[in-house]
Parts: structure tokens; C-alpha cells; sequence
């Protein structure tokens, strides 16, 4: 996907992700304030994620790329890099983590668009085009985040801009690079068109489809056929025998420090230490925005018809005027509401934050205050009325109210500070003589020791801990580790026993041996039948006889086209067969070779391919595809040029990290 295709996805979630948060906190008077400066940044964010700002002329080893002597500023990738960044947070939410942001390889796609925008901008003398300052101008009197009533404000504009850290220089030149950015795009677009053979191409690769037959070829089906022999199993063993190769293995001695047993040992801590940890621990003191309210449902069924659902409306309707009227509402409850596991309580539904009910339903609860009652209201589950009876503020409990969970706190977190404090000071005073039994004596605690245990695998009496289990490998004899904690304690550890890796005799591994030797076997006999399933389909020219006569089960795809990828279903994703397929015809319907697809072989050929009558499509749809697929053309031809110019340019990445991040360019 492309920066400009990427960006306007990107946009529409950041801009609902902003809605659906204020939405939850429209009752604050600082958020309906700020929330216009949001959506400025927004847009000036937008804006300069796809040309980042010139802050004057980079120095000497501010420099993170050179485009045909151009310099790239190490200042505005991090910018590009930066929005990016936060573009995805936004998106991805409490799902965007380290792992996700390198599968997104945002360096590369930050420095990817600075440096096909540097390209694009050079290309603009050869095409004669160039961007004005009236309109430069006329751009950025367009955007609503400059205007009072409708018009550009020049007050407003210097205003936005100050709240971005932004000065009219800094903003313009970003604009005008964007704005002949566009123009270049345009100018190479310009005399493309389509044809009407390049539209009906188009048509059929979208609209044609086909349906494989396939025979999914695995180890299971032919498990019952391996035969294992001493003899065979002995040279299979010898020859693999690395494989079985028993690791190096070490056992621990070790300490435990456990922060309860040194409490009473920490000392008082004053209003200040007080004060501080709950400052730094307020996220643990939030009180959440909710609602205890009660509701009458009267439930409508999804494929309910008109007339029904038009009954059960007007029964709402006369029940809210009985409320309204003064009737009361637990009454009404018991003998209206549908919601059976509420209704004998009068409704209540108790109390309930945000993101815990249908939207509709949250939406109107939280606009009620206590006592009041909602209009009809309707969701999935049918017709509701809501009343509330009580309302919890979001905010943070003060500190007098959580003075115990505080001072509770603070003493576990000071009692952990000791116990490291300790363990410390045993590993300080003995790490020379690497004495654990002295250690050991001094803070009365008792040795512990562990089984033989291989890297990566649990330790007795402590679990599973990569941190412990890789400082351990790493011990000499007579040394101490340097303490660790963990959620068990702090622990003090030295070697106890080491055994090197090895490799075994056959009868230590017999089993592991015996189960290999059995899956090797049936990988070879399965390649061994899908060979002779393929063959024979071809011979035949046929799949389903070839299947028949080994006594194989067949299946279909069901019709699938082009716009699918290389996703085949009930098959999977398989660039390979999906470009193989499409090549299938009546007279050679067999795709000649096995795929091995996750690990499974398969072979595959044509059932049914179907192709649409381009002659039916009406003038409308032609229209919008025409319009469409000549768009298509146009992007490809500012990629291709793209590419055409990546290839031929003088790029020089200054910066090691980014070094990486460019290999592989696209």
C-alpha cells in the first residue's frame, strides 16, 4: 500500500478513534475546548507527515539521507517517523506494541516517503510545473482549522500554529512541498486513459471466477505404512544424529530473598513519601465514569417485521407516558420488561461504565442524570427506557480516601527496595570467594538447590525465568550471580553442577529417535503419492479419476476470482497455486506440480471457471468501474516512475540505523 492510500485509511480511524473519545467525555469543559485543537492537529499532523517541515538547512551530523545531493534532515525523519507513530497508536491502540511497530517497519516508511517526495519534487522542472504563492495561498485559506465564521483569520491561523510549535515558514514550506508533490503526480497522469480492451481486461480479471478441485496430500494418510526396523532405525540415527544431541544441562544453589519477611524492617515513611508515591501511582486511584440505572425492554426480534416492530414501539410509547405520568417504574418492569434477569428487580441493571452496553444504550444512560428518564430508545435487542438513580463522576480519589491502599503500597514497594538491598549486600561480600553458604548464614536463610535443568526449560522451586536460566549458563565455578528479581523474591544463585552438552547413544533417545525415523518415513511416502496422484491426473487429464483410483478424498474451492490475491479458500494463501490457476483451461486442467502449502502437499486443477458477460453491465457501472480502473492506471504510473527513479538515484543514508531500515527498497 502507498503513502497517500495508506495515509487516507489511516486518517478515517485516527478521526473516529478522536470521535468515539470525546464522545466519553463530553461533559468536561476542558475536553470541548480542546477538542477543535485535536482535530487542527490532525489535520496540520496529516499534513506534515507527508512533508515534513524544513527547519532551515540540516548542519553536519544532522544529515539522515542525501537524494541526488539533496539532504534529508535527521530532524525531519524523526518527524515523518514520529507521526507515523502516533498515526498507528491511534489506530491500533492498546494493540500497537514493540512487535507490532517493527512488523510496520516504520523507519523504512518514513524515510520511504521523504525520499519519493525528494524524487517527485525533482522531477518537477523537467514536467514544468511549479506551485504559485497565491496558490500556496488559496491551499491553506481552505482549511476550517483557519477560519472564524467561514473565513480565513489570520489571528486563528498564527494560533494553530503556535499550539503545534509551528512558525508560518515552517508551515508554508511543508504546504508548498505538498502542494508540488500533487502537482508532479498530476502532471504524470495527465495523458493517461484507458481503453476500452484494457477495461474489459480489467472486468474479467475482477469478475471471472473458478472452482479447483484438490486433493490435500498429508503424512497421516499413509502413518500406517511406515515400517520401522532395527536396521533402519540405526541408520537414520546415525545419520542424524546431531539432531538428537543432548543439550547442556546445570543445576543452581540458590537464595531466596523474600521482600515479606524484612516489613517490619521498613522504616516509617513520612507525609511526603506519601504524597509522592501517590502522585506516581494515580492511574491506581481512578475512579471510572458510571451509572446506576434500571431498564424496561421490550424485545424485538432482528428479522422481525414492520408491523411488529411498529406494535412494540407504541407499546414503549405508552409506557413512558405512564412514567412520565408518575407510574412507577419498578412495576412497570415486573410486568413489561422482556430482560428476564432483571425484571423481578424492577429493572436494575446496577452500575455500569462505559463500553459495557450497546452503543445507543450507553450513548442515552450517560446524558441522563439521576432521576431522569431516557426518551424510547432504540438498540439491537428491541425497544428500551432507561432511568437513572445514580451517577459517578470520572475523576481520582484523593488521597485522605486512599491513605491505607497508599501506605500498604509504599511499604511493599520500600519492603522490595530491602530485600534487593540485602541480596546486594550477601552478593557483594561473598562474590569474591563465591561462598553461598556464608552468604546464606549471615541473613539466616536456608540453601536451596534445583535439578538438572537446559536452557529455556523451568527450574525447580523457581519456575520458568528466561533472566535467571541465561545468567546462570553464564557462571563459572565458585562465582556468584548478581542477584535477580523477580515477582517470587530476589534470588542469590551459584553453580552447582554442570553437565556439557553430549551427543547419545541410541537407547537414551530411542523414542525421540523412533518418532522422527516414523514422520521422515511418511514424508517421503507422501511426496512418493502425491507424485503418482499428479501424474496420473495428467495422463488421465483428470483429478477426480486420478483420486478415485487411489482411494483419495477430493474437494472444491467453490468459485473464487482475481480480487481474492493469493488467499484460495479452504486452501489458503499461496501466491504460487493462485497464479498457477488462473492459467488452467478446459484442455489442461491439471496444474503441473505438487504445492507444498503449510507444510501439507496438495495437488489441484480446474473444476468450473465461469466468465462474466461484460456486454450486461449497465452504463452506471461501467462508469464508476471505467473511472476506477483508469485511477488504478494512474497510480501505477506514478509508482512506476517511482521505481524507475529509485533505481536510477544517487541515495546516500547517512544515519546506521536507517541503513537497515532502506535495504530491500520497494
Amino acid at each position: 500500500m502507498k503513502s497517500e492510500q495508506l495515509l487516507s485509511t489511516i486518517s478515517r480511524g485516527v478521526l473516529s478513534a478522536m470521535l468515539d473519545f470525546v464522545r466519553t467525555k463530553q461533559k468536561s469543559v476542558t475536553i470541548k475546548v480542546v477538542f477543535g485543537l485535536i482535530i487542527l492537529s490532525f489535520v496540520i499532523g496529516y499534513t506534515m507527515l507527508t512533508a515534513p517541515q524544513d527547519k532551515g538547512a540540516p548542519q553536519a551530523g544532522d544529515i539522515a539521507a542525501r537524494v541526488n545531493g539533496e539532504e534529508i534532515s535527521y530532524n525531519n525523519f524523526q518527524t515523518a517517523y514520529s507521526n507515523l507513530y502516533n498515526l498507528y497508536q491511534s489506530i491500533y491502540q492498546g494493540n500497537f506494541n514493540a512487535t507490532l511497530e517493527k512488523q510496520l517497519n516504520l523507519p523504512k516508511q518514513a524515510l520511504q516517503q521523504l525520499v519519493e517526495q525528494a524524487l517527485l519534487i525533482q522531477q518537477a522542472d523537467e514536467l514544468g510545473v511549479s506551485v504559485s504563492s497565491q496558490e500556496l495561498i488559496d491551499n491553506i485559506a481552505q482549511y476550517d482549522a483557519f477560519k472564524v465564521d467561514g473565513t480565513f483569520n489570520r489571528d486563528r491561523y498564527l494560533e494553530v500554529l503556535s499550539y503545534q510549535r509551528l512558525t508560518p515558514e515552517q508551515f508554508e514550506n511543508s504546504q508548498q512541498r505538498a502542494l508540488l508533490t500533487q502537482k508532479v503526480q498530476q502532471a504524470l497522469q495527465k495523458d493517461i486513459s484507458l481503453s476500452d480492451e484494457e477495461l474489459q481486461a480489467a472486468f474479467h480479471e475482477a469478475s471471472d471466477s473458478i472452482n479447483l478441485n484438490f486433493v490435500w496430500l498429508t503424512p497421516a494418510l499413509v502413518e500406517n505404512k511406515v515400517e520401522v526396523t532395527d536396521d533402519g532405525l540405526a541408520d537414520y540415527f546415525t545419520a542424524n544424529q546431531e539432531k538428537f544431541r543432548i543439550p547442556e544441562k546445570i543445576a543452581l544453589r540458590y537464595l531466596q530473598f523474600d521482600p515479606a519477611r524484612y516489613e517490619d524492617e521498613v522504616p516509617t515513611f513520612s507525609d511526603d513519601d506519601l504524597e509522592r508515591y501517590y502522585r506516581r501511582n494515580l492511574d491506581q486511584f481512578e475512579i471510572k465514569e458510571q451509572v446506576k440505572a434500571a431498564h424496561i425492554l421490550l424485545r424485538v426480534a432482528p428479522d422481525a417485521d414492520e408491523a411488529t416492530v411498529t406494535k412494540r414501539e407504541e407499546l414503549a410509547e405508552k409506557l413512558l407516558k405512564q412514567l412520565n405520568e408518575g407510574a412507577d417504574f419498578a412495576v412497570l418492569a415486573k410486568a413489561n420488561s422482556d430482560d428476564k434477569n432483571n425484571a423481578t428487580q424492577g429493572g436494575e441493571l446496577g452500575y455500569f461504565g462505559r463500553g459495557m452496553t450497546a452503543p445507543e444504550f450507553e450513548d442515552a444512560a450517560f446524558a441522563l442524570r439521576p432521576g431522569q428518564l431516557s426518551k424510547v430508545i432504540r438498540t439491537q435487542f428491541g425497544f428500551h427506557i432507561i432511568k437513572v438513580d445514580e451517577y459517578i463522576e470520572p475523576g481520582v480519589q484523593s488521597l485522605a480516601d486512599v491513605i491505607d491502599q497508599v501506605k500498604a503500597g509504599l511499604k511493599g514497594e520500600k519492603s522490595r527496595q530491602l530485600t534487593y538491598e540485602k541480596a546486594m549486600d550477601a552478593y557483594n561480600i561473598n562474590r569474591k570467594s563465591g561462598d553461598l553458604d556464608a552468604a546464606a548464614k549471615a541473613n539466616d536463610l536456608g540453601v536451596k538447590e534445583t535439578g538438572l535443568f537446559a536452557a529455556g526449560e523451568a527450574i525447580d522451586g523457581i519456575g520458568r525465568n528466561d533472566q535467571i536460566s541465561e545468567a546462570a549458563f553464564r557462571l563459572q565455578e565458585n562465582e556468584l550471580a548478581r542477584p535477580l528479581q523477580t515477582g517470587d523474591g530476589v534470588f542469590l544463585f551459584a553453580l552447582k553442577e554442570r553437565q556439557p552438552s553430549r551427543l547419545p547413544e541410541l537407547g537414551e533417545v530411542r523414542v525421540a529417535v523412533e518418532q522422527a525415523y516414523r514422520a521422515a518415513q511418511a514424508e517421503t511416502l507422501v511426496q512418493e503419492l502425491a507424485d503418482q496422484l499428479l501424474t496420473q491426473a495428467i495422463e488421465s487429464n483428470n483429478l477426480e479419476t486420478a483420486a478415485k483410483k487411489l482411494k483419495l478424498n477430493i474437494e472444491q474451492t467453490g468459485d473464487f476470482n482475481r480480487s481474492y490475491g493469493s488467499f484460495i479458500p479452504r486452501i489458503g494463501n499461496s501466491e504460487e497455486l493462485a497464479n498457477a490457476v488462473f492459467a488452467l483451461s478446459e484442455e489442461k486442467p491439471v496444474a503441473g506440480k505438487v504445492f507444498n502449502i503449510n507444510d501439507r502437499s496438495l495437488v489441484a486443477a480446474l473444476k468450473e471457471a465461469k466468465v462474466a458477460d461484460f456486454a450486461a453491465l449497465d452504463q452506471a457501472t461501467r462508469n464508476q468501474m471505467q473511472s476506477q480502473v483508469l485511477q488504478q492506471k494512474k497510480n501505477k504510473a506514478v509508482n512506476d516512475k517511482l521505481q524507475e527513479l529509485l533505481r536510477q538515484a544517487e541515495i546516500e543514508i547517512l544515519i546506521p540505523d536507517l541503513m537497515t531500515a532502506f535495504t530491500n527498497k520497494e
